[in-house]
């Protein structure tokens, strides 16, 4: 199976592109480069071809061959979604749906979209399921619900979009993100020993290590066509529904010597907790092979292999905000978000 991965130099991108190619996928990338230089660790095993080309700029020859579209390629994360809003819509909207049009034309059989549990936005303490009713709350979660609502209508016989609602990711990554909430406390636990939250803590998350999310869209693709066509999952497993609290109170029992403490109640009402039963139905095979106190071992022995810093840590392109900011103000891109030169 041939599978254009868009993203594939991103977070998740640099975790799901060498285990496509060590399952004997045929792997074409994606990639506009805004966060080229954001290394923490050579990446490891086979590399795939990459077009280095805006999401915006794909064409139908792009695609011809292509069987599968794992479509990652947006502008990630509530905090850059309100960046500039506008932009944010015309990528992850309007840029995701017209790449499902081209793929449809292009005999694409299978188009698998990165959409995110953030749709859900102020929940209560029940569980939400792929059924309940979307809130988002941010630019970020509006357009995923958009793409949802768009892309699902150009399902038929010869298309099969499946729509993934991530947790929230965490774990090590060649391509790595501090600006998720796991990775930044234990990244604050590492170079500081103590995190202090400004909040209480209260609100529910759910969380999926990256290598499980990238072992789902593998079940994802692997599967039958009748048992993912048009179908919405919720990526994680519902015993990982954690509060910030609890989040920050693993991280600070798993890296030795750090202090952890709490404030008042946030201004963010952004909570929920989901259930995971739909994905473990229709795709038998998956489960959560990851927990946050293991997520954040992880974390704790990777930091001590390369004795990471607190500047690496800081580094800009580690935080999806902070560089595209950066690239804003060095006029490497334009107020449209393409590339200057």
């Amino acid at each position: 199976m041939k599978v254009f991965l868009t993203g594939i130099e991103g977070y998740l991108g640099s975790l799901l592109s060498p285990m496509l190619l060590s399952r004997g996928f045929d792997v074409l990338g994606l990639d506009t480069g805004y966060y080229a230089d954001r290394l923490l660790t050579r990446a490891q095993g086979p590399t795939a071809k990459t077009l280095i080309k805006d999401l915006r700029n794909v064409d139908v020859d792009d695609l011809l061959g292509v069987d599968a579209v794992v479509h990652m390629a947006e502008l990630s994360n509530d905090p850059a979604g309100e960046l500039a809003p506008h932009i944010t819509y015309e990528i992850n909207h309007r840029g995701s749906v017209r790449l499902a049009e081209l793929a449809r034309q292009a005999g694409v059989r299978r188009f698998v979209y990165m959409s995110s549990c953030s749709v859900y936005g102020v929940g209560t303490d029940e569980y939400v399921t792929e059924e309940s009713p979307v809130n988002p709350q941010t630019a970020y979660g509006v357009c995923k619900t958009l793409v949802e609502r768009d892309v699902s209508k150009l399902a038929g016989s010869a298309f099969a979009p499946v729509f993934m609602r991530n947790a929230t990711a965490y774990g090590a990554s060649p391509h790595m993100r501090f600006d998720i909430v796991l990775n930044n406390l234990c990244g604050l636990a590492w170079t500081t020993k103590e995190i202090k939250m400004i909040s209480d803590g209260s609100p529910w998350r759910p969380l999926v290590h990256g290598l499980d999310i990238c072992r789902a869209i593998v079940g994802v693709l692997e599967a039958p066509l009748d048992a993912v066509a048009n179908e919405i999952f919720n990526v994680g497993d519902t015993a990982h529904n954690y509060r910030v609290k609890q989040i920050a109170e693993i991280v600070g029992e798993v890296f030795p010597g750090c202090q952890v403490s709490f404030g008042g109640s946030s201004s963010d009402n952004r909570s929920y907790r989901v259930s995971f039963e739909k994905i473990r139905k229709h795709l038998p095979g998956f489960n959560c092979q990851w927990d946050a106190k293991k997520g954040a071992q992880q974390l704790l022995a990777l930091f001590k292999r390369i004795e990471m810093t607190e500047e690496v840590f800081q580094y800009r392109a580690f935080t999806r905000l902070k560089q595209l900011q950066y690239l804003l103000r060095t006029q490497q891109i334009d107020k449209d978000f393409y590339w200057t030169e």
